[in-house]
């Protein structure tokens, strides 16, 4: 009986303090609604974590008035977007991918694709999107420039999202408050109607700190690593001559691959004649030449045999 007063009396003084608040967050208003009845003591519940929140706002401008503002951290998100002509766009963006990781960052995409220009000659083109530490984005874009050969366009913008992040702030002191309100109640409650209806509200607002956690921790990783987007084109003057589909520079290159196709040949040629050839030859050739020279001897010598038994006229 004493535990139903306590909890009774708990849920009077948080309805009391939920009407002298200013706001309330929407997902906690929508708690009122989820099939659980409408009674005062399921409203008070889902109005605990607004009576935190003018307080916040109004230490918040008291402190903005008190001229110690210069004292908060800025929070900015650094972002940049470059258009270069280079002279090989493959090797510009493997410089790229390179420079970004040397400098403790990551590729976030890369593509290489290729594009008719008017004047009939095909270019290369790639875009390139990485991501460097915030306070070496002014050297990585140095380093991306100096390997250009023209600088068609840069943009640099930058978002301060110091007032989102601290409002984040805010909101998850309030829910982390109102989370161990009802892990209180929800520790005092008896009947099994009242622990569902804590159960329910406490797992909404588990919901929402998780959320807002996640908000600023992209908040944080946005600021820490400024993103830069690169197009590369290829510098035309530096194409191929073509003229009307015909490219001498492809056909002096076929008619020297075909000259290394036949030196490749000959080479091979004179390579197997050297070590297939001559061990045959001396496995067979020599003995076929002693054998030869033998039964040349012997015809000589049976010949002259011949020739000394003939009488003499």
């Amino acid at each position: 009986m004493k535990k139903q007063n306590l909890i009774a009396f708990l849920l009077l003084v948080i309805l009391l303090s939920a009407c002298a608040s200013r706001s309330m967050p929407e997902s906690l208003v929508a708690i009122e609604s989820d099939g659980y009845g409408g009674g005062a003591g399921e409203r008070a519940i889902a109005d605990m974590a607004a009576p935190a929140a003018p307080m916040e706002a109004e230490q918040s401008a008291n402190f903005s008035n008190s001229g110690s503002a210069s004292t908060i951290q800025r929070m900015v998100i650094k972002n940049a977007t470059l258009s270069i002509v280079v002279i090989d766009p493959a090797l510009a963006m493997d410089d790229i991918m390179a420079m970004a990781e040397g400098m403790g960052g990551f590729v976030v995409s890369s593509n290489l694709w290729q594009t008719n220009l008017s004047s009939g000659i095909t270019v290369d083109q790639a875009n390139i999107s990485i991501r460097v530490p915030a306070e070496r984005l002014d050297e990585a874009l140095d380093t991306i420039k100096a390997g250009a050969g023209e600088v068609r366009s840069e943009n640099i913008s930058g978002e301060d999202v110091t007032s989102q992040y601290t409002d984040l702030q805010s909101r998850l002191r309030n829910l982390e408050s109102a989370e161990a309100q009802l892990a209180q109640i929800m520790e005092d409650a008896i009947r099994t109607e009242d622990v569902l209806q804590v159960y329910n509200n406490l797992v909404s607002v588990r919901e929402q700190i998780e959320v807002i956690k996640g908000q600023m921790q992209y908040y944080e990783q946005a600021a820490a690593l400024s993103s830069i987007s690169i197009d590369l084109t290829a510098d035309a003057a530096n194409q191929p001559i073509q003229i009307g589909g015909w490219q001498p520079v492809g056909v002096a290159k076929d008619a020297i691959e075909a000259l290394i196709n036949f030196l490749q040949g000959f080479i091979n040629f004179v390579i197997w004649l050297v070590i297939f050839m001559v061990p045959v030859i001396l496995v067979i050739g020599l003995p076929v030449t002693f054998l030869w020279r033998g039964l040349r001897n012997w015809r000589r010598r049976r010949k002259a045999k011949k020739q000394a038994a003939k009488p003499v006229e």
